[in-house]
Order: structure tokens, then sequence, then C-alpha cells
């Protein structure tokens, strides 16, 4: 009894003490905010002002909305594809910008955003305002989209980097065997390549023959852009590629008309103060974060609204996040709540789903997608895929009305898996050994401290395929198609953006601003406002989440002592188990 009123006694005193944490962290934070916010009024550029574009860091869909890093002072934050793209549309319209500086770095960019980027940069060109490039080291992405510029610079010791593109596998199968780890492995889809990691030593026939369908279509599509803006034909930029021109100096690619000239940063930024009227000994620029702040015309408040809802991460079960997270974004259950409100909202009048996912949760998907459906019933809802949308992803884009996507998406993997560990080997190992009392045969189903026998295999192959039945159903209802077909081109096969139009799984290549006026002429809009809904979560809420959180495991740590670290080791292997339909496929050399 003694025990239990301390233990009581602690989590009232840590809940007290998480409190008043939060109460000083959330009044420093707002200061911060109000600060930040009365620091960034309209912003109004000067004469001869070059917009300068700083193609380095992450592009993201949402934007990072802890404020804890805005009361830091962090400036390396990712930048939304959203916000930069409008950042582009602002410097064609507005007079007193004369021109782009394009400066190529580092630049975590997916397919089919740097073709978003390229075409918006494209058209800003028909404004008749300069575009120059320069870099100190050109990657493949930031090439191709200052490949659009007037003028190309590089410096002379710098490099550029045209390898081609490649998506490699790790595998495990060989170290689990190793440590006593057995993976029991259910799948329908003969390209479900997810789980190849975990039972084979290299690709199977069919995955590799997927990965080089898809990664070859999105080289072709670059080299395709590349040739046209350079003026070289596609031969050219694949010799460039094949024959390791990105290592033979820069003088070479100056030679082959892939660079313009080779210049030095400051003698670079002295040609565009020149092109844009500028006197003084610096070039003045501004940046994104100072043009999304420029009034655009016709910016009068319409009662009619168009809803971009975004959905960016994996697809799981909501856990409370840690604010000091890195973590990416994430899809849960709290998409359905969005997605009713919108439905409920009068003044929405259709919307369109944004979604970059790879999937996740089968589960979670299936309760997306029902909402989906849902609000269909009421209003249009258009799906804009951004640079992934399978698996999962796909699962909760197929009841729109319409889906568009960028020919460089990767979507379609209709099919799932699941997969669940047997720990047997590597306990025996460390000298751990269980035993089980139970009432019925399959009560310990799933347990991973002992072997699976063939009726428990059975059963959860049953309970895959019928979640795979249902999977193609859903996609066969959407997008009006038979389910014998949806198979054929189902199976987890990953198709990019093109190939899924080809094929009926996508109606429309573009970007948002595409799916925008599609969702507005399905609604019969002519005259509406456009609102942004991010999947982000309430932060403080989720701080607090966390910090009783923390006082749970205290308490636990408390209980168990030494015998915890074993605990939480256990716990969280089994929280990996289930079933998954998730395309976890990245590009490499990008």
């Amino acid at each position: 009894m003694k025990q239990f009123f301390k233990m009581m006694f602690a989590s009232t005193l840590g809940v007290f003490v998480a409190v008043c944490i939060i109460i000083i962290i959330g009044s420093f934070v707002m200061i911060g905010m109000v600060a930040s916010m009365s620091s960034q009024p309209e912003f109004v550029p000067k004469q001869n002002t070059v917009f300068k574009l700083s193609l380095s860091g992450a592009v993201t869909e949402i934007a990072d909305e802890n404020p804890i890093y805005s009361l830091m002072g962090q400036s390396d934050k990712a930048i939304t594809l959203n916000a930069l793209l409008k950042a582009i549309r602002s410097a064609k319209e507005n007079d007193n910008i004369k021109g782009i500086y394009l400066d190529a770095g580092s630049f975590g960019v997916g397919s089919a955003s740097v073709e978003a980027i390229y075409r918006e940069l494209k058209d800003f060109k028909e404004s008749g305002k300069f575009l120059v490039a320069y870099a100190d080291h050109y990657s493949l992405a930031s090439y191709y989209i200052c490949s659009l510029a007037d003028k190309v610079f590089l410096n002379p010791k710098g490099g550029l980097m045209i390898n081609g593109l490649g998506s490699q596998t790790i595998f495990v199968k060989g170290l689990s065997n190793k440590i006593g780890v057995e993976t029991e492995i259910f799948r329908v889809g003969t390209y479900k390549g997810a789980v190849e990691m975990f039972m084979l030593d290299k690709l199977s026939d069919e995955n590799r023959e997927q990965i080089q369908t898809y990664v070859g279509g999105i080289w072709n599509n670059l080299v395709k852009g590349i040739a046209e803006s350079r003026g070289v034909t596609p031969q050219q930029v694949n010799d460039f590629a094949d024959k390791g021109y990105s290592l033979a100096g820069a003088e070479k690619a100056v030679e082959l008309s892939f660079i313009d000239e080779l210049k030095y940063r400051p003698e670079a930024e002295e040609y565009i103060k020149e092109l844009s009227g500028q006197s003084g000994d610096k070039l003045k620029t501004v940046g994104v974060d100072k043009m999304k702040n420029i009034k655009t015309k016709g910016s009068k408040r319409k009662n009619d609204k168009v809803a971009v809802l975004y959905a960016e991460g994996t697809i799981d079960m909501y856990k409370a996040p840690s604010p000091y997270s890195t973590s990416g974004s994430m899809i849960t259950e709290k998409m359905v709540d969005e997605l009713i409100k919108l439905k409920n909202d009068e003044d929405v009048k259709a919307v369109v789903f944004r979604v970059n996912s790879g999937g996740g949760s089968a589960y979670v998907s299936e309760q997306i997608w029902r909402e989906v459906v849902e609000l269909k019933k009421v209003k249009p809802i258009v799906v804009s895929m951004g640079d992934m949308a399978a698996s999962g992803g796909y699962y909760i884009s197929c009841a729109a009305n319409k889906i568009v996507a960028e020919k460089n998406t990767l979507t379609g993997s209709i099919g799932i898996f699941g997969m669940f560990s047997n720990y047997t080997g590597l306990m025996k190992h460390l000298g751990v050994t269980a035993d089980v009392v139970k009432t019925n045969t399959f009560t310990d189903l799933g347990n991973n401290m002992r072997p699976w026998t063939d009726n428990e295999r059975a059963i959860v192959q049953a309970y895959i395929e019928e979640g795979y039945d249902l999977f193609i159903t859903r996609c066969a209802e959407g997008r009006g198609m038979s389910k014998e077909d949806i198979d054929k081109i189902g199976q987890g096969r990953v198709w990019t953006g093109e190939d899924a139009k080809a094929r009926g799984l996508v109606d429309e290549l573009g970007g948002l601003d595409k799916a925008i006026t599609i969702a507005a002429e399905l609604a019969e809009l002519t005259d509406y406002d456009v609102t942004d809904i991010s999947n982000s979560t309430d932060f403080f809420k989720d701080l607090l989440e966390k910090q009783i959180e923390d006082i749970k495991v205290s308490i636990v740590k408390d209980m168990l002592g030494d015998e915890y670290m074993k605990w939480q080791k256990i716990n969280h292997l089994k929280s990996q188990n289930g079933v998954m339909a998730l395309c976890p496929y990245e590009i490499n050399s990008f």
C-alpha cells in the first residue's frame, strides 16, 4: 500500500510539473510567435530586385509548425513545395522583380516535386525576365531545374553530377539467420517487394523488372527535359552519364554544351547585378521567405472555397510525437476528422486531397478511404499526388472523383503484406526462454517467442488474401474497373504517374494547380478562394500527452528496474508486426 501511494504521488507531481513546463514554454512561444508575425508584414520589393531561389535543403508538402523552432531562431527548416511555386509565380507577376537567380546546392527534392518546379520556372520564362543559374556542384535534380536558365554558370573547380538514376535494396536475411531471428512473411502481390529484404539475398526477377521500369521512366523524362532545355540530344545526355564525364572536369561540361561559362560566385553575381540594373558593391536579393509575403492581385476574400487537404508521411495509428523529434509527418486516423469537417463545411464547395505517402497501416487506410467516399457523396474530391502515392497512399486516393499525378509520381503498389518475427533462436543465445498456458488453439497467435505452426500460417495467409481482395475491390469501385483488371495491374507493382495514367489508375497528369482547377470545375465554381489545410497536430496537446507518457514510462522503469530494457525491446519488436500496405522504395543518385 505504501508503494501504491508513493507511485500515485509521483504521478500527480509529474503531471503538475509537466503542466507548469508547458505553460512556461507556451508563454515564451507565444511571445516568439507574436514577434515573428509582427516582423513579417506585407512585402513590397524595391525596383530592380532579384529573387534568389536557393535550391538547397529539403522540400516538403507540409510546413513544420513546431513553434519551439521559431522561438530558437532555427533557419534551416524545410521549405514547402507550395510556397516555392507561389514565390516563382509572384516573381513573374511583380514588376519590381527583374529576374531569378538560381543558387544550386544540396537539394532534397522528390522526382515529382522537381517536375513541378521545372514546369513553374518554364512558365516564368514567358515573362521575358532573366533566369540565371550558378552552382559549385550541380546534382542531377538541381541541374534539371537549372538547365532552363538563360545562362548556366559553374564554378571552375566544380562538377556536373549527371550519372543516371539507381535504386539500392539492402537484404538482411543472412544477418537474421546468424542471430537466430526468423521472419514469417505473408503477402499478396508478385511485385510486392517490400518484404524481399527479409526473405531473399537479391532482387527477384519481378521486383528487378518493376524497379528498372519506373527508374528508367523517370530517367528518360529527366533526359528529355535537359536535352530540350540545353539544345542537345537525349543521346548526348546519356553519353555524358555513360562515359563518366561528371569526373572529367568542369571544362568538359562547357565543351559539351551542358554549361555556358565557368565563373566563380562573385563573378556570376556581378553578371546578375548588371542584368538587373543594380548599382553598388553587393547584389541585392530576396528569398522565398520574403516573396511569400508579396500581396497578390485579386486577393479579395470570396465565400466559396476549394480546400486543399495535405496528407504526407507514413499511414499509421496515432502516437503522440516528441516536440523535439526530427521524424517526418504522419497520416493517422485524425485525417478522418479533417475530412468530416470539410464535408460539413458549407463554404467549402470542393476538396483537393494532396497525397504524398508510400502507405502504411491497411486498417487506417481503410478508415480514411471510407471518409473519402462519404465526402464524395456531398461534394467533389480530387486527389493530387505528390512524389509518391502508393500502396496505402493509393488506397486512400482511389475513391476520389478524379486523380491527378505528376508523370514522375510513384503510385500503384496495390498489394498488402504481413510480417511476424520469431525470436526463439535469438533468445536462446541470450539464455531467455518462455512458456505459455492457454485455453484455445490460437490464443497466442503471433507469439514471437516460439515457432509458427502450419495451421497458423494458413489462417494468416487467408487473412492477408482477404485484405488484398478488399484492396482491389476498393480500387475497382473507385476507378470504375473490374477487379480482374485491377488485379492485372496490381500485384504490388509500382508505376510512374505516366504509366499509371495509361492503365487507368490516374486520370490526368499535372500538379496541384491542375487538380484545383478540376475540382472547381466539378463544383461549377468560377470565383473562389483556395484554402490550405495540413494534417499537423495540436502542438501543445501533443506536448502534454508526451510528458504524461514519459511519466508512465518512468513509473514502469521503477517497477521493472534492470528488466525494463529487455521489456522495452521485446515490446518494440512486437509493435512492428501487422498487416501493411506499404511501398518503401527510394531512388538514389538524385
